[in-house]
């Protein structure tokens, strides 16, 4: 039987001699035998640490331990090692066997891929002296060749040239042959395919060619425009155009002339060619553009027949209007736009009874009488562009044009429908140098209509003052009239082109606002004296107004759209905080928060300086009630019916005075406010300041007599108001 201590041990070395390889064999079995038993990962890690020993003798623990009867165990794992042993032994025997053949293997697969790569690299050298060989041959091919292309090259752009001039060519012989014959419509739609190709070539750099083309496309355009022109022209004339009139007494143009089927047809037969020509003419006209610094929108030409039908008006507006003729008085204005006014009125319904359906017809979305407009505008902004410097610095005139450019814009956009998108007067009035000066006016004319209705005799009297229902806010002459001032001046630049000068002008109303408040400050300080005089109760309803119809304004949607606009210019310059931008964007805050805080501020202090005047009196009037003996009066068992002492009566004069005074003077919001303030403080000073007083001479009935008057006082103030259920229920 083996001991634990000897199976550890590695077994002795046979007599007969042996290599070192046999032996280091032997003991690479022994080590592959005891991994069979024990594990190959625990005893391959164990043989590395060199406690071989101790895993062996405790793998004799755990399957034999203490108990002598568990030896019968060794003979079966004697057994099984052996049986390990002799697997492993094989499999190494095999391995070993195998692995010098694969070494082989690969030796020989290396040996012949190192043949192919030198067979390859020879391939290689002799290729590529062919190549160099044959490209030295080629060369002069090459070259050859190379020219050939180039020659084939030139000759496919010259016959590409050849090919348009060809094609242009023989449009315009076309053209020569439809005009030859008569036949205006289709030399028009060659004209238009001819158009298109000279479009085309505008990105060419053959310079001639697009010359040519474009000299070729200018000589029939003129000839066929200058034809097309004089048959509208006459058609035109046989209609009276244009109408100098009113409709209501034109009897042609939309009256039946004689032969009216024919000449409404050649009409529209003219019409639809010159349409045909607009391509063309585009390309050869320059439409007439004012300076850059106008900022005018783009907007296409106006149509060619509309152009032609604009001819005669164009002529009359210069000639009365330019030069040294009497009717062009540059203090006039309203002279020429009410012309410009007129000739559209005139003209609109024949165009669109006749000319709108014509091109509705012909397919493309043109509108006759905007197109027509448009024409007329632009005569207008040249006027105005050329008028205004010359009156720049003259307030008066200057405010004059201003005021009839306006009222003529109001008119364009509300009788006629003009957009606002189109160029129109409001353009040259943004224009820079313009528009300070403007602004500049507009101030200087705002501040003298203050300083005018400031010192006017009725500035603190209500226009409405005999009509109650309409008199609700009790508002002087002045504040009205003011906030009409602001109203007109909104309604002077709210179609203005930019966000950015009615931004301008909102902030020249909100220092206008503040200037007014800043006057009506002066003047109520002059009238503190009198804090329940007319004027101080006219300013204190000014005030109130204002800053009522400023918060009004704040939820209007002209403001809200400024407020967007201010919020995205504020948060360009960062010139607010995070929160007041917050605020901006929410809509939590308005453009006119500003100056409704300072006005509500001085509201407060107004009012509050009212409350503690009536107060003041009304403890004056108290003090004989104060210092009443009480004990000395009868009680309340003595007397069969309660009545009012006598030194009371004092107090409630004055209360009733000031209320019936200030409610006639006051606007019905702040004379609410008023009494409920007032009446407060008479409360605490009654049940505070009258109750010292009556406790010192018997706290039990002085307690009663200050409830009988405060009852009285509260009983009392109901009928003196016009206003019963409103106090009574607020009171008592």
């Amino acid at each position: 039987m083996l001991l634990a201590a000897e199976i550890g041990k590695a077994p002795a070395a046979p007599c007969c001699s042996e290599s070192g390889n046999e032996r280091k064999d032997v003991e690479e079995k022994n080590d592959i035998n005891i991994a069979a038993l024990f594990g190959n990962e625990q005893v391959s890690e164990d043989t590395d640490n060199g406690d071989l020993t101790s895993y062996v003798s405790a793998f004799i623990e755990k399957e034999v331990g203490n108990d002598l009867k568990s030896l019968k165990k060794l003979d079966k794992l004697i057994e099984q090692m052996t049986e390990n042993k002799m697997q492993l032994e094989e499999q190494v025997l095999t391995i070993s066997s195998e692995i010098p053949k694969r070494i082989q293997s690969a030796l020989k697969n290396a040996e012949e891929s190192k043949q192919f790569l030198n067979q390859f690299l020879e391939q290689e050298t002799h290729l590529f002296s062919s190549i160099n060989s044959h490209l030295l041959t080629a060369q002069p091919w090459m070259e050859d060749l190379g020219a050939m292309i180039n020659q084939i090259e030139e000759i496919e752009r010259h016959l590409a040239y050849l090919k348009w001039i060809s094609q242009i060519e023989e449009l315009s012989d076309n053209i020569q042959q439809y005009l030859m014959t008569n036949n205006v419509p289709e030399a028009a739609s060659t004209l238009v395919s001819m158009a298109e190709l000279d479009i085309k070539l505008q990105e060419s750099s053959c310079a001639h060619l697009l010359a040519f083309t474009r000299a070729t496309v200018k000589f029939w355009h003129k000839i066929l425009k200058d034809k097309l022109t004089s048959d509208f022209e006459e058609v035109l004339a046989q209609l009276h155009w244009p109408f100098i009139t009113p409709p209501q007494s034109q009897t042609v143009g939309l009256s039946r002339p004689a032969g009216a089927p024919e000449i409404y047809s050649n009409l529209e037969t003219l019409f639809c060619q010159l349409l045909k020509l607009q391509t063309s003419d585009e390309l050869l006209t320059e439409p007439k553009q004012l300076p850059e610094k106008y900022c005018l929108p783009a907007s296409p030409s106006v149509i060619l027949p509309i152009q032609i039908m604009l001819t005669p008006l164009q002529k009359r507006f210069r000639y009365h209007f330019r030069g040294n003729r009497q009717t062009n008085v540059i203090s006039k204005p309203e002279w020429y736009l009410a012309q410009v006014l007129m000739w559209i009125g005139n003209h609109t319904q024949f165009l669109d009874e006749k000319i709108q359906p014509i091109l509705d017809k012909v397919g493309p979305s043109v509108n006759a009488r905007l197109e027509f407009t448009r024409g007329l505008m632009m005569l207008v902004l040249e006027k105005l562009a050329a008028d205004i410097p010359c009156l720049l610095y003259d307030d008066n005139l200057f405010c004059h044009l201003v005021d009839e450019v306006l009222l003529f814009e109001r008119e364009l956009h509300s009788l006629y429908g003009y957009p606002s998108t189109f160029a129109n007067c409001m353009h040259i009035l943004s224009e820079d140098t313009c528009f300070q000066r403007w602004l500049t006016v507009e101030r200087k004319f705002a501040l003298q209509k203050m300083d005018s209705m400031l010192s006017s005799e009725a500035a603190w009297i209500s226009q409405y003052k005999d009509i109650t229902d309409v008199d609700e806010m009790k508002v002087p002459d002045c504040a009205e009239t003011f906030m009409t001032l602001l109203l007109v001046i909104t309604d002077r630049y709210k179609n203005l082109p930019t966000a950015s000068r009615k931004l301008q002008f909102l902030e020249l109303q909100k220092d206008l606002v503040d200037d007014f408040r800043i006057r009506l400050t002066q003047v109520m300080k002059e009238e503190t004296r009198a804090s329940l005089g007319f004027r101080y109760c006219a300013i204190l309803n000014a005030v109130n107004y204002i800053s009522t119809v400023l918060a009004d304004w704040a939820d209007n949607v002209f403001f809200l759209q400024l407020q967007q606009a201010a919020l995205e210019v504020f948060a360009e310059n960062n010139t607010l905080s995070k929160l007041q931008l917050g605020q901006l964007a929410s809509m939590e805050s308005s453009v006119f928060d500003d100056m409704i805080n300072l006005l509500e501020r001085l509201k407060h202090d107004m009012l509050t300086r009212q409350v503690d005047h009536v107060f003041r009196e009304v403890k004056d009037a108290a003090k004989l009630y104060k210092k009443e003996r009480w004990l000395s009066l009868p009680s309340q068992s003595e007397q069969a019916v309660m009545s009012l002492s006598s030194s009371a009566c004092p107090l409630l004069l004055t209360v009733r005075d000031r209320l019936l005074q200030l409610e006639e003077q006051l606007c019905f919001s702040l004379f609410t406010v008023f009494w409920q303030v007032l009446v407060e403080k008479l409360d605490m000073y009654i049940y505070q300041e009258v109750s010292k007083s009556g406790w010192r001479s018997g706290a039990l009935m002085a307690k009663a007599r200050v409830t009988r008057t405060a009852l009285c006082f509260r009983s009392f103030l109901p009928i003196i108001s016009t206003r019963e259920g409103q106090l009574s229920s607020s009171l008592i």
